[in-house]
């Protein structure tokens, strides 16, 4: 069994994941709290947050996000493209920084017109 606090919304539900018995859910106060602990025993994503470089902008990063969620096991990974990454001003609200990096469902996109 494993133990969650489902961040779904501000409650914060204790779940309770019981793999033995076909990945039960207990503990959620809604289905969403449900969908929660299921997705993160069997495949847990994340929204990746970060900075690429940016040349001849007013900064000298620029901030960047996941479209979608990214599987956990390839953060590392998309990081380690992203830190090769450099931009060249101006860079726009909501361009595509790298397309589908380490063959995920999401690009990475600029958060921030510089």
């Amino acid at each position: 069994m494993k133990e969650l606090v489902c961040i779904v919304c501000p409650k914060g539900c204790r779940l309770t994941v019981d793999e033995e018995k076909d990945f039960a859910v207990t503990g959620n106060a809604c289905p969403r709290g449900a969908e929660y602990g299921l997705n993160e025993i069997k495949n847990p994503t994340r929204v990746l947050t970060s900075t690429v470089k940016v040349e001849g902008g007013l900064y000298r990063r620029c901030p960047v996000k996941s479209s979608a969620p990214i599987p956990k096991g390839k953060l590392i990974e998309v990081m380690a493209l992203l830190n090769r990454v450099s931009l060249t001003a101006p860079v726009s609200l909501g361009q595509v920084v790298l397309s589908h990096p380490a063959g995920c469902n999401a690009d990475i996109i600029a958060t921030k017109e510089m």
